[in-house]
């Protein structure tokens, strides 16, 4: 069999990874790109998701929405990119992507010597992703280090057991993750990142802003990404993480992306809250 009739394709909320790798393709091929993901067009043709493209919906309100969406993806991807530079400068050798889905920084971005990255998610995207990095030969430029792992279970353990180094600094990256997961099943993971957070430790996290549930996912199609959108940011996000011991820094999406030189050049159709993109230090 080949590596494409064996590979498992991707179903419910971590097929979303390879709509991901798809914007992500896309940005690629801009000749003004705020990044480049040289794998990310693998991915996403490895998901039936290229040349091909889903199709736009008719409605003209879906459509903007899905475009925003696509948008968003790609300004968080800066603006994470960004944040994990700016540790990798400050000494920070350790980095936890979770919920890594089809993410190939540790393939793509160039890591000081001695970073060791560590991947964790569920078996089935890890796995499919090896055999497209196999079909890819892609080699890693740093220590990558993969954590099949519910992050329902007992994470902490089983990155504890792949190596993770709790009294070193970590930058913790959770991207496209949090609005898939109920408030409770939220603060559960920020007191776990916690209790392995050194000082000097730091995030980057992205939030569902404050009525995105309503606005994008109310009438969404059922197994879309924004159907299973379910949790959005608190009223004051500096607060909530503060509570946490982290201090933060809030930015939106209108900001960073005109901050990137790609503005967002229509007026805002509801008052402007606090943004979704999270920085955040552990002091």
């Amino acid at each position: 069999m080949t590596d494409e009739q064996e590979r498992v394709q991707p179903s419910g909320v971590w097929a979303t990874a390879v709509g991901v790798a798809r914007v992500r393709a896309l940005e690629t091929e801009r000749e003004n790109a705020l990044f480049r993901d040289p794998l990310a067009q693998a991915f996403a043709a490895a998901g039936g998701l290229w040349p091909a493209s889903p199709p736009l919906p008719d409605d003209e309100a879906a459509r903007r929405r899905r475009l925003a969406v696509s948008f968003s993806i790609v300004i968080r991807t800066k603006f994470l990119d960004d944040l994990l530079q700016q540790a990798c400068a400050a000494g920070v050798r350790q980095v936890v992507l979770l919920g890594a889905g089809m993410d190939s920084r540790a393939f793509r971005m160039d890591w000081p010597e001695g970073t060791r990255l560590f991947e964790v998610d569920t078996a089935a995207p890890l796995d499919f992703k090896a055999s497209v990095l196999q079909q890819e030969r892609a080699v890693a430029r740093c220590e990558r280090i993969t954590v099949p792992v519910d992050l329902r279970e007992d994470w902490p353990a089983a990155l504890a057991a792949a190596g993770h180094d709790p009294s070193a600094p970590t930058v913790w990256i959770a991207e496209g993750l949090l609005i898939y997961l109920p408030q409770d099943a939220v603060e559960l993971l920020l007191a776990r990142i916690g209790a392995q957070s050194a000082t000097g430790s730091r995030m980057g996290l992205t939030l569902g802003s404050r009525g995105v549930i309503e606005r994008f996912g109310a009438d969404a199609a059922p197994g879309s990404a924004a159907s299973m959108w379910v949790s959005e940011m608190p009223d004051d996000p500096v607060a909530w993480l503060a509570g946490h011991g982290w201090e933060a820094s809030c930015h939106t999406l209108r900001e960073r992306a005109a901050a990137y030189g790609r503005p967002i050049n229509t007026p805002p159709q509801h008052e402007e809250r606090p943004g979704g993109l999270i920085a955040a230090i552990r002091r």
